[in-house]
């Protein structure tokens, strides 16, 4: 494959990343803000970057084929997300159908109260997401339910999503069994328990914070009427629900299938899929739902149409029941695979790499070399939008340098947590943006601005940076 030639300056290297992010900001923030118009399609700007450098290059004399080669390579590397985007849209079509996230939500509007449900559903997100080490396996099932339950209530969507998202992510940092947890630790060569209790400093705070925050925004609900619901559209959406399905117990051996997957560390796509064709066959055992409709479902999501009685006239618990299937995500799906094709373009001048370097290499103080490896964290995962390839960029780039200047490398392995898996969420075009917002069906930069832990976890980050709290100064390398 063509190298790019040493004397090539650091601009030229950059300058399909800085057009990639010169569309960005004004595509998504002021065309929509400043200059009224409508937000410019995240997939355009991203084609309209692959467009710019691949013409960049070949200006700088690299031919088609390297090009192409070098996208090809990294688009390969979009798969597993593709796969996990595939899985996760069967996973809700089935069950919905099988009525397993209808009993959920049936049981959910019941037991809990609409006074406490933005915290509740912060709180029980957290519970889900440390047991199974998922962040998109818990806002896909549990966090989908807390949806249909907010919907049904009537609260703020954004919000609910916020508290989906900012719960989801806090139990899979957290948790031992999160791969991007062991990601972080192992790019950076510090034992797992250890990279754990360091982000206890950082992210505790936050989660307390949280807390508090959902707290608030729970009790200045108005719970007279049933939280802004309409108790009698609450009453007649439990007794639709009642009417479409037949509920058991058995049917929560889906969501049991992915929690033991979870646990005993099975593949996610074949734990997501196993639960999705077992939730299939309880929809033929246990529902009023043919084969060939759950099938359907599968693919397209659950439709009403399947139901063999009319519905009230602008019934909502359609908002709840047509959604899920293979498709439903695709929209992130083509993002995924645009974004790491763009990628593939800025590697064949290693364009990230340089920048970091060339950005951090002049550090002569502690508490610089920390918030730098927290600005560092946050470009490269802004570029690359993946928390693998970022952790180990910033974990090769850093970790002498942390051991140089006697800084603990599990201050290193935080920030790249605190900075990276808490931050990309945040962001429309990473994959993590597009999954919650497709998922959860609220746009990114709509919940974003509620989702106060991971908003409240990098301002913490930064405090402790130059402060020098829980940064471990006195203890030298591992």
């Amino acid at each position: 494959m063509h190298k790019i030639d040493d004397k090539f300056s650091l601009w030229e290297r950059i300058i399909p990343l800085l057009a990639f992010f010169t569309l960005l900001i004004y595509g998504l923030f002021l065309q929509p803000i400043l200059l009224g118009g409508p937000m410019l399609s995240l997939e355009v700007i991203i084609l309209i970057a692959i467009s710019f450098s691949s013409a960049y290059l070949m200006f700088k004399g690299f031919s088609w084929s390297s090009i192409e080669q070098s996208i090809t390579q990294k688009v390969g590397e979009s798969i597993p997300v593709v796969l996990i985007l595939f899985s996760i849209g069967v996973l809700i079509g089935s069950w919905i159908v099988s009525g397993t996230i209808p009993m959920l939500i049936y049981y959910g509007i019941s037991l809990v109260s609409p006074q406490w449900i933005y915290l509740f559903t912060f709180l029980i997100c957290i519970v889900f997401s440390l047991l199974t080490g998922t962040s998109w396996g818990s806002a896909g099932t549990i966090g989908v339910v807390m949806m249909g339950i907010a919907d049904v209530y009537d609260a703020n969507l954004a919000i609910t999503a916020s508290a989906v998202v900012g719960g989801s992510f806090f139990g899979d940092k957290m948790s031992p069994l999160s791969d991007t947890t062991n990601i972080a630790s192992l790019a950076t060569e510090v034992h797992v328990f250890d990279h754990i209790r360091s982000m206890v400093y950082t992210t505790g705070p936050a989660a307390i914070i949280a807390i508090i925050f959902y707290a608030c925004l729970s009790m200045s609900i108005d719970v007279q009427d049933g939280g802004g619901a309409n108790m009698d559209q609450v009453t007649q959406t439990l007794n639709i629900i009642d009417q479409i399905y037949n509920f058991n117990i058995i049917l929560l051996l889906p969501l049991g299938l992915v929690l033991y997957g979870s646990l005993t560390k099975k593949p996610i796509v074949l734990t997501l899929l196993s639960s999705a064709w077992l939730a299939v066959i309880l929809a033929v055992l246990f529902q009023n739902f043919s084969f060939q409709q759950a099938i359907l479902a599968c693919k397209s999501g659950f439709s009403s149409s399947f139901i063999d009685f009319d519905l009230p006239d602008d019934v909502g618990v359609l908002n709840i029941l047509n959604r899920g299937g293979l498709y439903n995500l695709i929209e992130g799906i083509v993002v995924s695979i645009l974004i790491f094709a763009f990628i593939g373009t800025l590697e064949l001048t290693q364009a990230i790499q340089h920048s970091i370097a060339a950005l951090f290499k002049q550090l002569k103080r502690r508490s610089s070399l920390v918030a730098s490896s927290l600005m560092a964290t946050l470009l490269t995962n802004l570029t690359t939008s993946n928390q693998y390839a970022t952790s180990f960029i910033i974990g090769t780039a850093f970790k002498e340098k942390f051991d140089e200047l006697k800084v603990n490398r599990k201050v290193l392995s935080r920030s790249i947590e605190d900075a990276g898996t808490m931050m990309e969420n945040l962001l429309p075009w990473t994959p993590s943006g597009i999954f919650m917002a497709q998922t959860l069906g609220v746009a990114t930069f709509d919940y974003a601005q509620w989702q106060i832990l991971s908003l409240a976890n990098i301002v913490i980050a930064f405090f402790f940076a130059f402060t020098g709290i829980a940064c471990f100064y006195k203890k030298a390398g591992n």
